[in-house]
């Protein structure tokens, strides 16, 4: 693993600089609170070519990687500007479907979604699930070629922005008694599919909705891979959420640390700029060390990913390790600033709710060192 960012990727996190850079974190949050999308800056970053930097050329992506991917949304993140699809439409859907799709499915759905004129979302959260991919209890039922699909998915992003959701849905059960799953593109306008919006206290443009599925009807060109075999796209499709989702936090960590250092310069107190006492610059020097602690692990994993290795064990580090330096950077710029730090033109106090996210999802902390304590320290089982 070369530690050294190739020319390519250089041009390529300073071009998303650049586009990120005229719109900002003002514009962001200005969408955010009056009820907007931020379409403007979707759509540059697309015409760019930079939405599906790390799909196939041969369906209009850059033919690049996660790695590239993991550069686009770190960048706009570093600028106050977290785009939350690009984790799911091009990273998780993009994936599964460039890698486990049809010929005809992938000439149908990855052009748009590289293009960034087609979005698509991804459905596997339920109720009563949690964390048990097991335990879904969306089913899909033969329907003569295809089948129809009932059940309840929740806390999936930008359903209002898609035209098609990633569906994870139980299509019978193992030996075990097990749920045997299989994956479904479902047009988000399908009869006998609503979506209802969650209130959520995170400011943001993109919104959380539940999705129910009354007996939606999908045709046989619609089932992702085969039947009772989504277990290994469903968690390849993980590991790029993962590492794209530590990319945005990394992105939104270097935010806050710039805010806070910039502030730290500038504000004088008793004669010398605050970040000359240490009460306050070693906090902000640990909070770097721990951020480039957290790419260097988010670089591994992409580069694992894009290698063709295991990329599970490094992805799910990555996305903890990326959620806990963010965090920490955020909060220590907050302290920084003191009473400014819950001022609206400080920017800083509207990033909590979405940072504290990446603790939680997509995948809990809590998961992460059940899947670290069992599959890279040998321990039992513990659920």
């Amino acid at each position: 693993m070369d530690f050294e960012e190739t020319a390519e990727r250089v041009l390529l996190r300073q071009a998303v600089r650049r586009i990120a850079a005229r719109f900002g974190h003002a514009y962001y949050l200005e969408s955010a609170r009056a009820g907007r999308k931020t379409t403007e800056l979707w759509n540059a970053v697309a015409e760019a070519g930079y939405v599906g930097v790390n799909l196939p050329e041969a369906y209009g992506g850059g033919g690049m990687g996660i790695g590239e991917m993991a550069v686009v949304a770190e960048e706009l993140s570093a600028q106050g500007c977290p785009l939350l699809l690009l984790v799911v439409s091009p990273s998780i859907c993009g994936e599964v479907i460039s890698r486990f799709g049809s010929e005809e499915q992938k000439t149908a759905w990855l052009p748009g979604i590289a293009r960034g004129t087609r979005r698509m979302v991804f459905a596997i959260t339920e109720p009563d699930a949690g964390s048990n991919s097991h335990n879904l209890s969306t089913t899909a039922v033969r329907d003569g070629s295809g089948w129809r699909i009932k059940g309840q998915k929740y806390y999936i992003s930008g359903a209002d922005e898609a035209e098609q959701v990633l569906v994870v849905a139980k299509s019978g059960v193992d030996a075990k008694g097990r749920g045997r799953l299989s994956l479904f593109v479902v047009d988000l306008d399908a009869p006998g599919l609503k979506k209802t919006p969650i209130p959520v206290e995170i400011v943001g443009p993109e919104k959380q909705f539940t999705l129910f599925f009354d007996e939606v009807a999908v045709g046989p060109e619609r089932l992702l891979g085969g039947e009772g075999e989504g277990l290994k796209p469903l968690f390849l499709g993980l590991n790029p959420e993962r590492i794209v989702g530590a990319a945005m936090a990394l992105g939104s960590g270097r935010y806050a640390l710039g805010k806070a250092c910039a502030y730290a310069n500038s504000r004088k107190v008793w004669g010398v700029p605050i970040g000359a006492h240490q009460g306050l610059s070693h906090p902000l020097a640990k909070a770097k060390i721990e951020l480039e602690l957290a790419r260097l692990m988010t670089q591994k994993a992409a580069w694992l990913y894009d290698s063709g290795e295991d990329a599970g064990e490094a992805a799910n580090m990555a996305k903890y390790a990326a959620a806990e330096a963010a965090l920490a950077c955020l909060d220590q710029a907050i302290q920084v600033h003191g009473g400014n730090g819950f001022a609206t033109e400080y920017g800083l106090l509207d990033l909590w709710g979405a940072t504290r996210l990446a603790r939680t999802a997509p995948v809990s902390r809590e998961m992460i060192l059940n899947f670290v304590a069992e599959h890279s320290l040998g321990l039992p089982r513990s659920y």
